[in-house]
């Protein structure tokens, strides 16, 4: 019997996770791979699976004679941005979606929603005008205030749950107390909501960096991001899968880091903002 129910485990759940992960890590596995084996090497003779066939020639070059880094330093700049607008305009709408009863808010909330519905690609044409009249095409500012767009509507949907668990009656206390509305917001709510800010954050920093579509119309010569340096490292007549795979992989680095430190938070918080309390 213990010779059957292990069978069936191996059959119906180990061997069919076994065969997911396989095929969400593969890909990664390859451009490590990629990344690590010399161009000419690849040419003759593929993708070097034994480290006596690797190098670091290909990081060499991408970090030697290219401007990979400072694409990055542009890549960080528009993140903490994205993260900061996003974090101030959510928090206090989701303050006052949680707190106040209002005209209109229920329709409020659904325009929210209703801009993911919508998408990325609808939204660039408008933008790009827009930006252009301002003046502000090829700027960090630009692109700050377009993955604005996309990272609001979902943030403050879910940091009005989070706020909205948080119960009324600490805020009434320290207005009592003699707090304004403003710093029994700073002084309680944000607090007690810091965790699911945290996460809010992280997913609004990982979601702009991996940003393509604004970065390439929006962006230039002068503020190009690491999601678009990558795209340039294709040759008119030729790839160079080594040096492509390099930007691949110091390009995901940054924000692959973040999420292995922060992920507990980041689940948490995302579990606690789903529950409506």
């Amino acid at each position: 019997m213990k010779r059957d129910g292990f069978l069936k485990r191996l059959l119906t759940t180990h061997i069919p996770v076994a065969l997911v992960v396989l095929v969400a890590i593969g890909p990664f596995a390859w451009m490590i791979l990629t990344s690590l084996t010399p161009s000419e090497a690849i040419v003759a003779k593929g993708v070097a699976f034994s480290p006596a066939g690797w190098g670091a020639d290909n990081y060499v070059r991408l970090l030697g004679h290219t401007d990979f880094l400072g694409n990055m330093g542009h890549s960080l700049i528009v993140a903490l941005g994205t993260v900061a607008l996003g974090l101030v305009v959510s928090v206090t709408a989701a303050y006052a979606f949680s707190r106040f009863r209002f005209f209109g808010r229920r329709v409020l909330m659904l325009q929210f929603l209703l801009v993911n519905m919508f998408p990325i690609v609808l939204l660039i044409l408008p933008l790009f005008t827009l930006m252009r009249r301002l003046g502000l095409l090829d700027t960090h500012l630009a692109l700050i205030i377009a993955n604005a767009t996309v990272a609001i509507p979902f943030a403050v949907w879910m940091l009005t749950s989070y706020v909205g668990a948080i119960p009324k009656s600490l805020d009434e206390a320290a207005m009592i107390d003699g707090c304004s509305r403003l710093q029994a917001l700073r002084r309680v709510v944000l607090p007690l909501a810091l965790p699911g800010i945290i996460s809010t954050g992280i997913y609004i920093f990982i979601t702009s960096w991996n940003e393509y579509l604004y970065a390439l119309t929006l962006g230039g010569r002068h503020v190009r991001t690491v999601t678009v340096a990558i795209q340039t490292l294709i040759g008119e007549y030729q790839i160079e899968w080594g040096l492509l795979a390099a930007g691949g992989v110091v390009g995901a680095l940054p924000v692959t880091i973040l999420f292995l430190i922060v992920q507990r938070r980041l689940v948490g918080g995302l579990t606690q903002g789903a529950v409506k309390g």
